[in-house]
């Protein structure tokens, strides 16, 4: 069974100005309605203000929550902020939440947006708003949900903001590994990050995440995984470097969740990163990530 987080908001019209495309996450929730598996979907109710200035500008909160934000931010950003668009993120970010309590019921559960790795304190940046994986776990925590959580990205570009936004705590941990040349030119500092060369294959990226998610599980001994599931390292992908197949990808998304799970750990997964020209082979390989979890997760005993 996959327990999904979906609402309607996901899915946003085309920005005025910028590149980003937001058809995806529909296309998602049609490839996984197809599919033919066992799918529950749950709506989230929009983040609440106290938890976005608790980990963002308060400024830059009221900013994005009334379409004031100035144009060089937008720029940042990469698509202007419209009254859709500040619904849209309130939601996405009460997902990855609801993803979180979910999975410590079920095992696993995903998100089926977000996993927004870039936005920073007082701004956004790379299609990113808000930093919902940064806002769950001080949230999760903040409410004694957990005590410590590992922050595990695997999307192509390094999740700069995350680590940021959660640099000098010991309760939140951040892995990200991904592509060395690619964006953001200016890395920040994870609590571990593994940058790979270019056109990095299946073998090589498999055999670097064995190297160290099992260590890093055994020495954080988190009581939540948050998983920034991006498929950009698939080797078709617009924006990636790296060179990941279709079987690659869901070896990858399988060890997280086996590794985790091993350890009656549970993993809630949020979207990431995925771009090409052909929108549906896109949100092919994301709903074929989260039922490939959902799949391993079955494997193991119930929480």
């Amino acid at each position: 069974m996959l327990h999904v987080v979906h609402h309607v908001d996901y899915m946003a019209p085309p920005p005025e100005r910028g590149t980003f495309k937001f058809d995806k996450y529909q296309l998602v929730m049609m490839e996984l309605r197809e599919s033919g598996a066992a799918i529950t979907e749950h709506a989230p109710e929009p983040c609440p203000l106290e938890w976005l200035e608790a980990v963002h500008d308060p400024a830059y909160v009221e900013q994005v929550l009334t379409q004031t934000v100035p144009r060089e931010k937008e720029r940042r950003i990469g698509f202007p902020v419209t009254p859709h668009i500040a619904s849209r993120v309130r939601h996405t970010n009460g997902g990855t939440w609801l993803a979180a309590q979910l999975a410590m019921q079920q095992g696993y559960a995903a998100n089926s947006a977000a996993g927004s790795h870039h936005a920073l304190y007082d701004t956004g940046a790379g299609y990113c708003l808000f930093n919902d994986l940064a806002v769950a776990a001080n949230r999760l925590i903040a409410g004694g949900d957990a005590q410590r959580i590992l922050v595990v990205d695997l999307d192509v570009h390094q999740g700069d903001g995350t680590a940021s936004l959660t640099a000098g705590r010991e309760d939140i941990i951040t892995f990200s590994m991904h592509a060395e040349k690619n964006f953001p030119v200016r890395k920040a500092r994870s609590d571990l990050d593994v940058a790979l060369p270019d056109g990095t294959e299946d073998a090589a990226y498999l055999d670097a995440l064995a190297a160290h998610l099992p260590g890093l599980l055994e020495r954080v001994q988190p009581d939540l995984v948050l998983y920034q599931a991006g498929v950009d390292p698939h080797q078709n992908d617009r924006l990636g470097r790296l060179a990941l197949s279709d079987e690659g990808l869901t070896a990858r998304d399988r060890y997280v969740v086996a590794q985790a799970r091993q350890r009656d750990i549970p993993v809630a997964s949020a979207l990431g990163g995925g771009y090409g020209d052909d929108q549906r082979e896109v949100a092919g390989r994301h709903a074929r990530s989260m039922l490939a979890m959902a799949e391993e997760n079955t494997r193991h005993p119930a929480l």
